[in-house]
């Protein structure tokens, strides 16, 4: 229904975001970060990362709320990521969104976490043409989409990464290089200083095959290891910034690379990057040189909606009112290993067995 604010909550990793989202404008989100908390292991904690969304989320949403000048009464319906993601997390904003639907007496929503990725594109230029092509790069996952009406039609695969995602690629390279977590932000910014052709690494899966947008990032993080270790080998450092250069290059040439050969082939005109990664300088910079060679239209959301947030599973459950979507049923769990092939997502718990 027109009109009706809702509140998104985003918890399936380590940030607990809350954005109110209506009629496709963003009114007003809040963000927070266990980043720091993991740092020192290197990776994410999944019992750290739930306890810091327990502290969190109230906090959160309240903030929130104050952006957006509103009172919770004021919300009309709430959504929530229920996968994929890390399941103690994921159990945690799912309990505060029952929590709040149900005292505010509002509809809830389940909703895909990468459909969240792919709806924070139309909170900063609008409703998505349909069709139009979605590269979702992150540090769990890697995809190509094709994507028509994303409240109501499944959304079609055209590739999907085969192992390491390219956000999973840069984390795992980085500490290799000695380097800090994440190690997205920490490549892009040691290669600034770099030569992209420094270095010859592979550019996986970018032959003739059956599955030609799949992609495959381990062998490339490998590549870079044998790297390192070759000077490590000799007593020397190796040239960190050469190494992150030619790294960022090649992952950004083969994302763009598959992207715009999937848009050529399927007849479409715009391509939307999203995604953590899709923060990436040379990613940003290299899929605007090629789509603008192409002809095809570039849409990036600002960085503040590429990683991830509340307002962009706002968006989705925006979509899904205005769609007149189903609510989510009472007992509404979470899936931490669901494919996207829905913007919405209500997995539903299992019975408890009964007593005899």
């Amino acid at each position: 229904m027109a009109g009706t604010v809702v509140l998104g909550i985003e918890s399936s990793c380590d940030e607990t975001g809350a954005g109110l989202v209506r009629d496709g404008r963003l009114l007003g989100q809040a963000l927070a970060s266990s980043m720091d908390e993991h740092a020192r292991f290197g990776g994410v904690v999944p019992e750290i990362a739930a306890r810091a969304h327990l502290e969190a989320f109230t906090p959160v949403v309240r903030e929130a709320l104050d952006r957006a000048g509103l009172r919770p009464a004021d919300v009309g319906a709430v959504a929530v990521t229920t996968g994929p993601g890390l399941s103690g997390a994921l159990q945690v904003g799912l309990a505060g969104a029952k929590t709040l639907a149900h005292s505010l007496g509002v509809p809830l929503y389940g909703v895909h976490h990468l459909a969240g990725h792919v709806a924070a594109d139309t909170l900063e230029h609008g409703p998505l043409p349909d069709p139009c092509v979605v590269l979702i790069v992150s540090g769990g996952h890697t995809s190509l989409l094709l994507v028509r009406d994303l409240a109501r039609d499944p959304v079609v695969h055209l590739g999907d990464t085969l192992d390491d995602a390219a956000g999973e690629c840069f984390d795992k390279a980085a500490r290799l290089f000695g380097l800090p977590y994440p190690g997205g932000p920490a490549i892009d910014r040691a290669a600034r200083e770099g030569d992209p052709g420094a270095v010859a690494f592979p550019r996986p899966l970018t032959g003739p095959r059956d599955d030609p947008y799949a992609f495959f990032f381990s062998g490339l993080k490998t590549a870079a290891a044998r790297w390192a270790e070759r000077y490590r080998a000799k007593g020397e450092q190796p040239p960190l910034a050469d190494g992150a250069a030619s790294l960022q290059e090649a992952v950004a040439d083969v994302l763009t690379r598959k992207a715009v050969a999937a848009c050529r082939e399927h007849g479409v005109g715009t391509l939307v990057v999203v995604g953590g990664v899709a923060a990436n300088s040379r990613v940003r910079a290299l899929a605007e040189e090629r789509c603008r060679a192409a002809g095809i239209a570039l849409r990036v959301p600002p960085l503040r909606l590429c990683t991830d947030n509340g307002a962009m599973i706002a968006a989705v459950g925006d979509l899904l009112v205005r769609a007149g979507a189903a609510p989510a049923p009472l007992d509404l769990s979470v899936d931490p290993s669901a494919p996207l092939e829905y913007a919405a997502l209500h997995p539903v718990g299992r019975a408890a067995p009964a007593l005899v």
